[in-house]
């Protein structure tokens, strides 16, 4: 169960750095940080279902959280993994007909959240148009990130995607020694690239006999990073 710690403020610096509220000036700041609250969650604690009634949005500032749904007959599909940093939920806010959350939120490991009353946001851009201009340049750009994701997604196949995957995580410079943890389980990644988990196997035995990689238990060890450059631009 998530732990709410209203009672503990919430610093205005901690706002500073979230593009939803770049547009905001300090007295719209100090609003907001007065109606948000503090979550604390531990491994596998559910912040919020799907069809849940959409109060807040949430900042993640330490741990992991997947968004997930879960078809008719129960299979789960990973939308979005969100790490430190991220914020998740704000879309829907926006969305005058939304009947409740479309995803399911669960912790993957113990994570603390900000989550901001939705009711307030959206009486502060009420207030202001300027404000309200500077936030949708923001949200635009971040836009045009995701939708080079899908296009990623979409064009890519399997072993170019988890590729992919692997070197933006890496930030990687030069061609030898870098590791990458994978910072969830291995079916929750593989939902995560649209991957069959078996097909996902597959490809870290496939590049690991190629010499490319080397698995060590919950991280990946990038050998050739040239080679893998060199996979993402020649069919697999």
């Amino acid at each position: 169960m998530a732990t709410k710690n209203s009672s503990q403020t919430v610093d205005t610096a901690a706002l500073e750095n979230i593009y939803l509220f770049s547009a905001f000036d300090a007295a719209q700041m100090n609003t907001m940080a007065a109606a948000a609250e503090q979550v604390s969650l531990a491994q596998g604690d559910r912040l919020f279902n799907q069809g849940d009634e959409i109060r807040r949005f949430f900042h993640l500032e330490s741990g992991r959280m997947k968004l997930y749904r879960l078809s008719p007959e129960g299979d789960e599909k990973v939308i979005d993994l969100v790490g430190p940093g991220q914020t998740f939920a704000e879309a829907v806010v926006f969305m005058e007909r939304a009947e409740g959350y479309p995803v399911n939120a669960d912790a993957l490991e113990a994570s603390r959240l900000i989550g901001f009353d939705a009711a307030t946001f959206l009486g502060l851009l009420r207030e202001s148009n300027e404000s309200c201009l500077r936030l949708m340049g923001a949200m635009s750009r971040r836009l045009r990130m995701h939708v080079n994701e899908i296009d990623r997604l979409a064009l890519q196949n399997a072993t170019s995607r988890f590729i992919g995957y692997i070197l933006n995580a890496a930030s990687v410079e030069g061609t030898h020694g870098h590791r990458v943890e994978l910072n969830a389980p291995k079916n929750v990644l593989a939902s995560r690239l649209s991957i069959q988990p078996e097909t996902f196997s597959r490809i870290l035995s496939r590049l690991a006999g190629a010499g490319l990689i080397r698995v060590e238990r919950q991280a990946v060890i990038l050998v050739d990073v040239d080679a893998l450059r060199g996979l993402l631009e020649t069919p697999n």
